[in-house]
């Protein structure tokens, strides 16, 4: 073959090359929009309160406080649905006759976080939020302000505070937190913090117990060493602190009555009925 064949047989295979690629096909030059995260409720409710057994079942102002809880928190807009983790078959009938979505879960697990956990091995959402089902004051604000802090890409697990009462800054039934300027949380205590040395008169601020976490962050939780200060104390959220995790604390102008015992129980039943 002389030189110029050669040069037709090599632009030939080099056409050929060229006309086998996939020529890209664009169908909306416009950016893909970003997809809202899935968010789920899950209000752990177990009957094995050793302070006031089967509390999550006890009638206030005419209801169970379990539906109590479960109206505000389907009244959340930001919730995608609702469900409730139980490892009891009466609560989990209770459900089936209110037509509330439930998951029975494992009576071994130690903490309503485990509960949430085992709930996400099972249903898929990006942040799941954690409802303590002793909270029948809950609003669906609470639910609100708590979601706000994941518009920040960097938060993994939030949480909310409210301004301490006189009679609770003291009181060790009334979790004390601490926070950064961004609002991440330094500490939790059951002990009056922080200390007011000079007598300057801080603001004190309750901790209230709903959290929501991204998935990646509950995935973690379990595989967490129980830490000293969550035995010291007998505070969950501080696995996640001593462990590197940050939780950013958002405030709200609403205080709830965790129910314990049975002066809670008045106390809200006296609110509910209005």
């Amino acid at each position: 073959m002389g030189c110029t064949s050669r040069k037709i047989a090599r632009r030939a295979v080099s056409r050929r090359t060229v006309a086998a690629q996939p020529v890209p096909i664009i169908l909306d030059s416009r950016p893909l929009e970003k997809q809202p995260p899935i968010v789920l409720g899950v209000i752990p409710a177990r009957l094995a309160s050793t302070r006031l057994p089967r509390k999550v079942l006890r009638t206030i102002a005419g209801k169970p406080m379990l539906a109590w809880v479960y109206a505000a928190a389907k009244a959340c807009p930001q919730l995608n649905d609702v469900l409730i983790a139980t490892d009891s078959p009466e609560v989990a009938g209770l459900c089936e006759q209110n037509g509330w979505p439930f998951q029975l879960t494992s009576p071994d697990l130690p903490s309503g976080t485990d509960r949430v956990h085992a709930v996400s091995q099972l249903i898929h959402a990006d942040i799941y939020v954690n409802i303590q089902g002793d909270e029948p004051l809950l609003k669906p604000e609470h639910l609100t302000s708590l979601l706000s802090p994941f518009a920040r890409p960097h938060v993994e697990v939030s949480t909310l505070k409210v301004l301490c009462t006189a009679e609770n800054i003291n009181n060790p039934n009334a979790v004390k937190v601490v926070t950064a300027a961004d609002g991440r949380a330094l500490y939790f205590s059951r002990a009056t913090i922080p200390y007011d040395r000079d007598k300057a008169n801080p603001q004190y601020w309750k901790h209230i117990g709903l959290y929501a976490y991204r998935k990646s962050a509950l995935e973690r939780f379990p595989s967490l060493p129980s830490s000293t200060l969550e035995q010291t104390e007998r505070l969950e959220q501080l696995r996640f602190l001593e462990n590197g995790i940050n939780l950013y604390v958002e405030p709200t102008d609403y205080d709830t009555i965790g129910v314990d015992t049975e002066d809670d129980l008045s106390r809200v039943e006296e609110i509910l009925r209005g």
